[in-house]
């Protein structure tokens, strides 16, 4: 048995070495924390992780961090950051035009309707 612990331990050992840590940034936005952090494989094949973090309390007053991550691979790179970039000029055009048609007394409402609709099956087939 003490053999089997040794070698569990060296396996264990093994994959945190395998995921190492090679540069990390963070983002303090409200009360959320961004983190980007570049990992290895055991390939030494390096892909990125955003983890959200948010502080929540528990029932008895005791804090916690809800953390959510994205693992995004090199092969991903490009598609994901055309999407973002696109996303956030859409954010940036849409919200600067609200503030203008409010301005303007020119107000329509946008229904979610008019937007295209994405099943998680269609993104396979990219």
């Amino acid at each position: 048995m003490d053999g089997f612990d040794k070698n569990e331990e060296q396996e264990n050992r093994n994959q945190n070495q395998d995921k190492q840590e090679i540069f990390s940034q963070a983002v303090r936005a409200g009360n959320r924390t961004y983190f980007f952090d570049v990992k290895a494989t055991r390939r030494n094949e390096y892909y990125l992780t955003i983890t959200e973090s948010k502080k929540r309390f528990n029932k008895e007053g005791r804090y916690f961090f809800e953390k959510h991550k994205i693992f995004l691979y090199r092969e991903d790179f490009d598609k994901f950051s055309e999407v973002l970039q696109s996303t956030i000029d859409f954010i940036k055009t849409e919200k600067s035009q609200a503030v203008h048609d409010v301005e303007d007394n020119n107000v329509e409402e946008t229904v979610a309707e008019d937007y295209t609709k994405v099943e998680f099956e269609d993104l396979n087939e990219s």
